[in-house]
């Protein structure tokens, strides 16, 4: 063997060394797989990430190139967070498999902002403008306050982590049960039989492919399943691309289209409450993620995290979108999947990047009808409830009876704006944004009642026990 051959199988040795020594979360895997697990990720999202511009473009009755090129940037801006969270640069993204889209607690708010400055006959430009300059300064007030945030690790042991996760999940359930009945329930088509066989067909395609189904391609099974559910809808009509056929390739992403930023007081005040809301629920995202890949998170880690939401929020305000989180419907994936890299996020990012760019893709996406998310939504989101259940197994409730009641208690919190959003109706407006998030309530009803049966542990350890090791350091689970 040659001299240069031989140094070539060296190379190749060590470096495939390298990547198995790697924790799976650090692993790179073949380019073909990023791209089909990250289109995996992004169908998994989509829905929700463009579904904050259509609401708001459509309370502003903005004509449709508007609401387009809200769609479009908020797209774009998607990638360039997501890039950022799970790549990790300079000291901003918690680099773990996370995918960022716009929050849903920032709907509220916006709508009370339009339908002031509807009040006040204010243009409908100056009053995105104003949104936008609440949004800038609520990013700047999170990313400074996201080190503070983060040093919360003695407040959510596994009874609180648990509880978090376990109501993240439920929460998400009924987005689930929505996408397979075909919308909302004021909606004409809601809960059609057409709507449910084929969500069902896709959840059946799903567990299917995970069970029969080698290696990667059992990984790439809610893809998969989507896929079947879309080629059923392409052949019962149920599918159009006569947006498709109307988009161009190519599109402009402008920074400040509609104005510079108008800042002030009162908006910037109610979007920093927002941000609160958001990071707290980033915190129990953040909880998820780290608990399904089994990598300790340190306070250093949260921080960069919050970081990383809070620098897209500004990037939201500045490319004409809105606030940014860590979707939690992506937590569910990776539990599905087992696929622990967070390359594919990163993949899943320039895959938004160029959905942003290309408004012929994007309308491409948008076709598939939001029933055959419902077959995929309905595993996972139980997965995440799954993941808090698992957490809360490892409690210790016959020692500990109190740990029942913080359990029942904080469970039954969140589920009031699920069950009865009319039961808050009476508490004062200030107060909306975080008593319609059932993630916060119950994140704040489970570290009191903890800290009142079980005290605080104020040593600061790791938020979640995994095993005690850097994140470079050698790892023997499944590679994935």
């Amino acid at each position: 063997m040659s001299e240069t051959a031989n140094t070539t199988m060296h190379q190749s040795v060590n470096a495939g060394v390298a990547q198995s020594s790697r924790h799976p979360v650090d692993r790179l895997l073949p380019f073909p797989q990023l791209g089909i697990l990250g289109l995996q990720h992004v169908l998994v999202m989509y829905a929700g990430a463009v579904a904050v511009p259509l609401i708001v473009g459509g309370a502003l009755k903005l004509p449709p190139e508007q609401v387009g090129s809200l769609v479009s940037a908020n797209l774009f801006a998607c990638g360039i967070v997501t890039i950022i969270q799970s790549l990790g640069v300079f000291g901003v993204g918690i680099r773990l498999p996370i995918m960022m889209g716009v929050t849903f607690a920032s709907v509220g708010p916006m709508l009370g902002m339009i339908a002031a400055g509807a009040a006040e006959g204010r243009p409908t430009v100056a009053t995105l403008d104003v949104i936008y300059g609440s949004v800038i300064a609520a990013g700047i007030f999170g990313f400074l306050a996201a080190p503070l945030m983060s040093r919360v690790a003695a407040l959510f042991p596994p009874v609180v982590t648990g509880t978090v996760i376990l109501v993240i999940g439920i929460s998400l359930m009924k987005i689930g049960i929505d996408w397979a009945a075909g919308g909302q329930p004021s909606d004409p088509n809601y809960a059609a039989p057409i709507n449910l066989g084929i969500a069902g067909a896709v959840l059946v395609s799903i567990l299917l492919a995970t069970k029969l189904l080698p290696g990667f391609l059992a990984n790439a099974a809610v893809l998969i399943g989507v896929i079947v559910g879309a080629v059923i809808a392409s052949a019962l009509g149920l599918m159009h691309f006569e947006a498709v056929a109307a988009a161009p390739w190519i599109g402009v992403v402008r920074i400040f289209q509609f104005g510079w930023p108008t800042f002030e007081p009162v908006a910037i005040v109610t979007m920093c409450v927002v941000m609160i809301v958001v990071m707290v629920e980033s915190l129990g995202m953040f909880l998820a993620v780290g608990k399904l890949v089994d990598r300790t998170l340190t306070p250093s880690d949260i921080a960069r995290g919050l970081r990383a939401d809070a620098l897209g929020t500004v990037v939201g305000g500045v490319f004409n979108t809105f606030p940014y989180t860590s979707y939690s419907q992506n937590v569910g994936l990776v539990g599905v999947t087992g696929v622990r890299s967070r390359f594919v996020c990163v993949a899943g990012g320039c895959i938004m990047l160029a959905l942003g760019l290309s408004p012929k893709l994007a309308a491409l996406v948008a076709s598939v009808p939001v029933f055959v998310l419902g077959g995929a939504g309905m595993i996972l989101f139980g997965m995440v409830a799954a993941t808090g259940v698992r957490i809360l197994a490892a409690v210790d409730f016959a020692k500990n009876r109190n740990n029942q009641f913080i359990v029942a208690i904080a469970v039954s919190l969140g589920m009031i704006p699920l069950l009865s959003p009319a039961f808050l109706q009476s508490a004062p407006r200030a107060l909306t944004p975080l008593l319609n998030s059932g993630i916060v309530l119950s994140t704040i009803a489970a570290v009191l009642l903890n800290a009142y049966y079980n005290g605080v542990n104020r040593r600061g350890t790791p938020i979640i026990a995994g095993k005690q090791q850097d994140h470079d350091a050698p790892e023997a689970h499944n590679p994935h």
